[in-house]
């Protein structure tokens, strides 16, 4: 379990105030673990700390304030676990988000203690990220990695093996774009945004600056037109479908439209694995191993692993 500070992010910019309910220590006998969360907000919920009474009582009080309430399940709301449930409710507004920093989120009264000291400096310096517990009075929470905005330019043989398998990891944010509706299969993976769109590189601009792009459409001008779009706006990584001959090709037509060596040299091409073959499967396997790499080393230089 982790601190989903992505989710709580976009649910603050659109309802404003959301109380956030996390189960922080147990003892004995609980419907869910330690970590578990739900948010409120003004009319809805999300997630789930499990146990109806205990649920409900709590999503009723939310929105009143910062909290700390610990219950014994059995005497006090009647359910069958007969466990003791210590629950924090803290109330979010942006100005409270963005003064959470990672990799941990660790939080309570007085001077932290030791022990917490020691698991920051751990998740900062190694990576070791700790199970959420409460410690001395405080509570510690690892942050939720955020995930990497990809998107993926063309929906043939090679990008359908690529969102197969990209689409379960929970490190990508998938946007898969081609020429029109026909273009895709006709089931996509649950959590990818397919865009068919006429002009693809027209969406280049609409695209995460520091996002990552794959390149592979069935149209060697459309992957120019769709190079130069993405120098023209920036990203983070951006990987070109081909071989060194095509690339060749492409570098010194980049060139012609104005764009500089060392900002040509940003995009990777070919990609994937060359020991392991051009399979469309094999390809996709390379291309997502080196796109874990550039995840998890983002998340390092951070103090976080995904």
């Amino acid at each position: 379990m982790a601190f989903d500070l992505e989710a709580l992010n976009a649910l603050v910019a659109q309802h404003g105030r959301v109380a956030r309910v996390v189960i922080a220590e147990i003892k004995g006998s609980s419907p869910r673990e330690t970590g578990a969360a739900m948010l409120v907000w003004d009319g809805g919920q999300s997630g789930t700390i499990g146990g109806g009474a205990l649920e409900w009582m709590a999503s009723e009080r939310a929105l009143r304030g910062d909290r700390v309430d610990r219950h014994a399940l059995g005497p006090d709301l009647g359910q069958c676990c007969g466990g003791v449930v210590t629950l924090i409710t803290e109330v979010y507004d942006r100005a409270r988000l963005a003064a959470i920093k990672g990799p941990v989120y660790a939080r309570g009264r007085g001077d932290m203690p030791l022990a917490v000291k020691r698991i920051l400096t751990q998740a900062r310096g190694e990576g070791l990220m700790p199970d959420p517990a409460m410690i001395d009075g405080w509570f510690v929470e690892p942050l939720k990695a955020a995930r990497m905005p990809l998107w993926i330019w063309g929906a043939g043989h090679v990008g359908r093996a690529l969102v197969d398998v990209l689409a379960p990891l929970p490190a990508f944010d998938l946007t898969w774009v081609d020429t029109g509706p026909s273009r895709f299969p006709a089931r996509i993976a649950d959590g990818v945004r397919a865009i068919p769109a006429t002009h693809p590189a027209l969406l280049a601009r609409h695209a995460p600056v520091g996002a990552a792009h794959l390149i592979l459409t069935y149209s060697h001008a459309l992957d120019l037109e769709l190079c130069n779009a993405l120098l023209s706006h920036d990203f983070g990584f951006a990987g070109l479908i081909g071989s060194k001959t095509k690339w060749a090709r492409f570098r010194a037509r980049l060139g012609a439209l104005g764009h500089r060596p060392a900002q040509i040299d940003r995009i990777t091409c070919p990609i994937g694995q060359k020991s392991l073959g051009k399979h469309p499967q094999a390809i996709a396997v390379g291309v997502a191993a080196g796109l874990l790499d550039i995840h998890n080393q983002k998340d390092q230089s951070k103090g976080r692993v995904a």
